[in-house]
């Protein structure tokens, strides 16, 4: 056992303690390695930390050590500030000491542990920075309270909220530091999606109404649930609800609930603290605590597991949730715009969804209505895609002409605007600067109905079209539109504004046809 003189106090050995404990950037790590440091010295039996949690107005133990917790004594719940000894110096940030002489020495532990560590002494010194009580630290010593001692106390626990002020702003940095790489993911991931959905460029009622909506809702906090089918732009109209909010400069975060795996999607909402299931090897904060003062747009809404529907309306509801594995409630200052591709109302009379998450999502629902609804817009967009697709590929801009549109117009796209976009990359790629020539599958046209075999006229009566069109009819309408289009363009066959492209065929293909119906330039007068 080392001499009396070094059991009792020693300020060179408190000035290291503080400045090792002062060089460490996590708080988690600054306490226990000061609580180690403490219960280290033979004159010192147990140590403790709390600190202030000032939303709860409560102390929380933070890290205790030393030989076995003497009973009773303060519990390892949340003590009330002003509550007992602990709770007292947080409340008046001025030290408490007790020696053996004291009425209530008793009851501050089990009197036979006190008894059996030889406990001659009992403080409590306040963690103070800048005005702030931080936290308590707690002690029980083998030895009386000196009075050379006391002038240290107020000085240690200075040195010390110092310290801990200077951890929690290393945390926050890397906090902010893992929350912008994030924003940043996310972001990039938005401007790719943005990229696929085409920046709500259009001119038809139907993209004029859901413009307007999104103009009514988006300076409200309401949650908007999108509904359409697969690659309509739902994400697009959540991005835009954003920009157009008051929220516009904090995160927009995406979260796909149909990639994320069954067991991982509290983590993945909420977050979780180390070591509170396999895996999880360090804190992490979830998708919620990223978006904080922003909007949470939750993709595939439908894809979210019935137990799970319930943790996010409590969260919605109450604005506060916990991470994986910890105690502490934090407030949820979040948006939710949410989308899917299902009839939720349909899922909900199944029992596949919660009655009570629909109606609190479907405040102000949405309807993004599919591409073959708004074909007047598909040539805006058709130019769009092929300016990007000509950026991104460094390829030669190529031609679109009108009969390459009348080509994407006759067509129903059941992939929606990401089949366009597509579509439109392909032929960019394949045109090489050329005419840009749309490689569509086949659709089968409804059938119309018969014609009565008691009205064989090839015209319906009264009607000024004809009913069909005879064979020898079709190829003379075929010839005369040949012959006008060759007109217009002075017979130009190839290149830009030529016949062949007006048409959408080859050039060789246009060749033949004049070939075949015999036509002639006319000599130049």
């Amino acid at each position: 056992m080392e001499p009396s003189s070094d059991s009792r106090f020693d300020p060179n050995y408190a000035v290291q303690m503080l400045l090792d404990a002062a060089q460490e950037l996590s708080l988690e790590n600054l306490l226990k390695k000061l609580v180690t440091r403490a219960v280290a010295r033979p004159d010192v039996a147990f140590a403790q930390v709390w600190m202030v949690d000032k939303a709860e107005g409560c102390l929380h133990l933070a890290v205790a050590g030393g030989g076995a917790p003497p009973q009773p004594r303060e519990s390892s719940n949340p003590i009330p500030v002003g509550t007992g000894i602990l709770g007292q110096v947080a409340a008046t940030g001025q030290r408490i000491t007790r020696r053996r002489s004291d009425a209530d020495w008793q009851r501050l532990a089990d009197p036979a542990w006190l008894e059996r560590e030889r406990i001659e002494a009992f403080a409590a010194l306040p963690i103070v920075f800048k005005d702030e009580i931080l936290g308590v630290i707690g002690g029980f010593l083998r030895h009386e309270m000196l009075a050379e001692s006391l002038p240290y106390g107020e000085m240690f626990g200075t040195y010390l909220g110092a310290a801990v002020a200077n951890a929690r702003a290393f945390e926050e940095i890397r906090r902010l530091k893992t929350q912008l790489e994030q924003h940043n993911a996310y972001l990039e991931e938005e401007v790719l999606e943005a990229r696929a959905f085409g920046d709500l460029i259009g001119q038809s009622a139907a993209l004029r109404q859901i413009v307007s909506q999104i103009d009514l809702v988006a300076p409200t906090d309401a949650s908007v649930l999108i509904l359409g089918e697969t690659g309509t732009g739902k994400e697009l109209v959540a991005r835009e609800i954003h920009r157009r909010s008051a929220r516009k400069d904090r995160p927009l975060v995406r979260v796909n609930c149909a990639s994320i795996p069954k067991e991982l999607f509290e983590s993945e909402f909420f977050g979780h603290v180390r070591g509170s299931f396999t895996g999880a090897i360090k804190d992490r904060a979830g998708r919620f605590e990223t978006a904080e003062g922003g909007t949470l747009f939750l993709d595939e809404i439908g894809e979210v597991p019935l137990d799970m529907q319930g943790k996010l309306l409590r969260v919605l509801q109450e604005k506060r949730y916990e991470r994986v594995g910890d105690d502490r409630t934090r407030a949820a200052d979040v948006r939710i715009v949410a989308a899917t591709n299902r009839d939720l109302k349909q899922e909900v009379a199944a029992g596949h969804f919660r009655e009570d998450l629909f109606y609190r999502l479907h405040v102000f629902p949405i309807q993004v209505v599919p591409l073959r609804e708004r074909k007047d817009d598909i040539p805006l967009l058709a130019q769009h895609f092929v300016e990007l697709s000509v950026k991104d590929l460094k390829c030669t801009k190529p031609r679109l002409t009108r009969a390459g549109v009348v080509r994407l117009q006759s067509y129903d796209w059941p992939g929606n605007v990401r089949e366009l976009r597509n579509v439109i990359e392909r032929a960019v790629i394949l045109a090489r600067g050329a005419t840009l020539e749309f490689d569509l599958p086949i659709q089968t046209a409804a059938v119309p109905p018969p014609v009565s075999k008691s009205r064989p006229e090839t015209r319906a009566a009264g009607a000024d079209k004809p009913e069909f069109l005879t064979e020898a009819e079709l190829h003379l309408r075929e010839r005369e539109n040949l012959l006008r289009i060759l007109q217009k363009t002075n017979w130009k066959i190839k290149g830009p504004q030529g016949a062949a492209e007006l048409l959408g065929v080859k050039p060789t293909t246009l060749l033949s046809r004049i070939e075949k119906w015999g036509l002639r330039k006319p000599p130049a007068p």
